[in-house]
């Protein structure tokens, strides 16, 4: 801590001791500035930035399609896909394609939703509400 000083006094300073000026704090008043090695201190934040890079997860975005009138065996495996990727932190697009005239049961269609909803409901949430988009019906789930 010199305290308070010219940048001129400041760069000489860092001449005399065979380092850089470099500004930490620009926004201060007065700007804050350090004396040390710049090529160590700019190694040190890429150092630190690479090891945040790595300790983050990148959510993606997996999709199961189904049908209205999807069987019971078929509905099962997946939903165990669905839970799997839920258990892996992904989240998980569920779409419900229609086909020729089974727009007209869209009965069938809510209530295929509805076992969806049901049965990933321990582990995860709805985040987007089913909604038509074209001849399909798309709702997002992610882990709670």
């Amino acid at each position: 801590m010199r305290g308070v000083m010219t940048v001129r006094d400041a760069l000489a300073l860092a001449e005399e001791s065979g380092m850089d000026l470099v500004e930490i704090s620009p926004a201060a008043d007065p700007p804050v500035c350090k004396v040390l090695d710049y090529g160590k201190y700019k190694f040190e934040m890429q150092k630190k930035a690479a090891e945040a890079r790595k300790k983050q997860k990148v959510v993606e975005l997996k999709e199961v399609k189904l049908r209205p009138g999807i069987d019971d065996h078929d509905f099962d495996i997946k939903m165990k896909n669905a839970r799997s990727f839920l258990e892996a932190g992904d989240k998980v697009k569920i779409t419900l394609r229609f086909r020729g005239r089974e727009m007209a049961h869209q009965d069938i269609a809510q209530a295929v939703l509805k076992r969806v909803r049901e049965g990933l409901d321990d582990i995860g949430k709805v985040v987007s509400e089913p909604s038509f988009e074209g001849r399909q019906i798309i709702m997002i789930i992610a882990q709670k």
